[in-house]
């Protein structure tokens, strides 16, 4: 992914060889986002975004919040 367009490309979340559990990927991105010391408002920002649809839309979002690996 073109981490250029990513709102937060510094934060990187590993998802390549784990588990693809939509609840996994979240909790991933989650716990990277609070180790990057964004803020509980963002990071539950990026939640309700992320579970706002289906399973592409959890893994398209976490593209367009992180770079994703």
């Amino acid at each position: 992914m073109d981490t250029t367009s990513a709102k937060y490309p510094d934060i990187t979340v590993h998802l390549t060889d784990r588990d693809s559990n939509a609840f996994m990927i979240l909790g991933l991105c989650q716990r990277a986002a609070r180790a990057a010391g964004l803020s509980p408002a963002e990071i539950k920002a990026f939640q309700e975004e992320a579970t706002s649809g289906d399973y592409d839309h959890l893994l398209a979002t976490a593209m367009r919040w992180f770079s994703v690996e």
